[in-house]
């Protein structure tokens, strides 16, 4: 039997039914698909660590901007210290004060980093600024490099970093720029070499001599070679040993002097919410890399030896809350004087500091912290014994 019209008619009319039902299904599938991208976009635009200033340039570079802006105030009691606490300076006469109010944006940060996809690898850059150079005014602050440096495979730097003889990565946290006395701080111009492997990195680098008062490139001509070694123990444990070797000419007389050192660090979680941290520093003329700044030497031919330590525990109080305590101490040889051209000013031998910190945020990125800080200086030699305070704030805004 033939089929009729009206049989074709159905049969046409069933099978645009089922094509359309079926198209149907493919577009609100797709259209749930489309929703589910911009629901996962949505979330990474949201989540507060993203970085909010990050940029494709060319098809293998991705470029961020990062940085912070902060607000600072401190009211220094005894000795006036300036924009950041300076040990150095307690127990010097020509620093003795009845109050002093400072106030300073000059901690303030910006930075860009670079990520290039290579035919040898990734190849990151940093450029680094704050407004912190020595022979700025608080009011009108320059620009000062902090880094500026060339990652190849996470492997080989070059540029300018903080020195692999730092143990940045167990430094006690605190409100003000310097932190604690006590620790080897210093940022230089270097090539370094770092290897990781079964929880183990190993550092080695050439390193150009860090400067000091005498001589702003250290006093050296010749390059100071560092090696460290950082063991993560867990996610809440690691330990690192450094060491440093090199030369450097003595002020006033250009004698050739020895300058060698070693750095204990480590840090680890003792319960939930807490940190507990330390370093140990000791060698021959390191005084231009520790925060309380010591002679490197006598100024008869011998090299200031020194040791030093800090300690650190800090806890989490709630998810905006948290406040710290930090300990420092430093003891030479030999005095470090005040003033080396006025006679009889005095200078010191120890120093030791306290550090004591609360950071509150309220959001994400916006900080606001206070601290209070107290430092000792003492000079073995006369007996003096003087100790200053300071009491500061601030807010930073990170981005």
């Amino acid at each position: 039997m033939k089929p009729n019209r009206l049989d074709r008619v159905s049969t046409a009319a069933l099978v645009i039914a089922v094509g359309a039902s079926m198209a149907a299904a493919d577009e609100t599938s797709e259209l749930a698909e489309l929703r589910e991208r911009v629901e996962v976009l949505e979330a990474e635009l949201d989540d507060p660590g993203r970085p909010q200033l990050r940029f494709n340039i060319g098809e293998n570079t991705e470029i961020q901007i990062y940085g912070f802006v902060r607000f600072e105030a401190a009211y220094d009691f005894n000795f006036a210290q300036g924009d950041a606490t300076t040990a150095s300076v307690i127990g010097d006469p020509s620093a003795e004060t009845d109050g002093d109010f400072e106030t300073s944006v000059r901690v303030s940060r910006l930075g860009v980093r670079s990520d290039t996809t290579t035919d040898i690898g990734q190849i990151k850059t940093e450029l680094e600024f704050d407004l912190f150079s020595e022979d700025s005014a608080t009011s009108s602050p320059d620009i000062r490099l902090r880094k500026a440096f060339i990652n190849v495979n996470d492997r080989f730097l070059l540029g300018q970093q903080n020195s692999n003889f730092m143990p940045s990565i167990h430094y006690p946290r605190s409100v003000e720029f310097n932190g604690p006395v006590g620790l080897p701080f210093a940022r230089v111009v270097q090539a370094r070499y770092t290897h990781s492997a079964n929880g183990f990195t190993f550092s080695g680098s050439i390193e150009e001599a860090a400067g000091s008062a005498e001589f702003p490139t250290g006093g050296s001509e010749d390059p100071l070679a560092t090696a460290a070694l950082l063991y993560n123990i867990s996610d809440s444990a690691s330990v690192r040993v450094a060491g440093l070797v090199g030369t450097f000419s003595e002020a006033g007389t250009q004698e050739q002097l020895d300058t060698n050192g070693i750095v204990l660090s480590g840090t680890f979680v003792p319960w939930q919410g807490g940190r507990f941290g330390a370093t140990y520093t000791t060698g021959q003329a390191l005084g231009n890399l520790l925060i309380g700044g010591g002679a490197r030497s006598n100024g008869a031919g011998e090299e200031n030896d020194s040791q030093s330590f800090s300690l650190e525990l800090t806890q989490q109080v709630t998810e905006q809350v948290s406040v710290g305590v930090a300990y420092g101490n430093e003891s030479y040889d030999f005095a470090t004087p005040f003033d080396a051209s006025i006679p009889g000013n005095g200078g010191y031998t120890d120093l030791q500091s306290v550090h004591l910190n609360v950071f509150y945020t309220p959001v994400e990125r916006f900080t606001l912290a206070a601290e209070y800080v107290w430092i000792e200086s003492e000079d073995d030699f006369t007996g003096r014994v003087d100790d200053g305070s300071r009491v500061g704030v601030s807010a930073t805004f990170r981005f």
